[in-house]
């Protein structure tokens, strides 16, 4: 670093990942090769809280970090996703797979990673069944066909027809002509 260079969030966020990685790999029995591993940050992810790319042509795994969990979780929940993403790289570097079965999930519990992190984002849309009797719901971020769609689709559980919200203005839909007339009415608010 130059004179007059200033760190960054994202600096930040990759040394704290690679010193944590390397007390992980010193603490325990995990053979993971560090210097075959890269490091990024995603400024736009908002569902996962990292994730881990492997490519099998150099044998090179990309642990990606999410700014906004970095931001809204406190360090040992955050670690927790690097320890995920290092078990991934683990699994990737031994067996050119990775996944969250058995062989995942055994390594996870060794390190004491989750195998699923908190949300750290609000959804944009929440999908809920009309069944008298059914709770179902599911959270989306993005306007996937189920939620522009949703006569074509049925709940999860019951199989019943569900309606889809629009969480920041309250409307609801539950056809993709509904979706139209939603998006339309709310316009730049959409």
């Amino acid at each position: 670093m130059t004179d007059g260079e200033q760190l960054t969030i994202d600096d930040e966020i990759i040394a704290r990942a690679r010193i944590h990685a390397r007390e992980v790999v010193a603490g325990t029995n995990l053979t993971l090769d560090l210097s075959a591993l890269e490091w990024d940050v995603s400024a736009r992810a908002k569902r996962r809280a990292g994730l881990c790319r492997w490519r099998a042509d150099c044998e090179e795994a990309t642990i990606v970090l999410a700014r906004r969990a970095y931001e809204r979780y406190e360090w040992p929940e955050f670690a927790g996703v690097v320890r995920h993403e290092l078990v991934h790289a683990w699994e990737y570097q031994q067996f050119g797979e990775s996944g969250h079965g058995p062989r995942f999930r055994e390594r996870a519990a060794d390190l004491n990673a989750p195998r699923h992190c908190r949300s750290f984002s609000e959804p944009r849309y929440v999908l809920r069944c009309l069944g008298s009797d059914c709770e179902w719901a599911a959270k989306r971020h993005q306007a996937s066909k189920p939620v522009r769609a949703p006569d074509g689709y049925r709940c999860g559980v019951c199989g019943g027809e569900y309606e889809v919200e629009h969480v920041e203005s309250g409307r609801t839909w539950s056809s993709a002509s509904g979706y139209g007339g939603v998006k339309a009415a709310l316009g730049d608010e959409w």
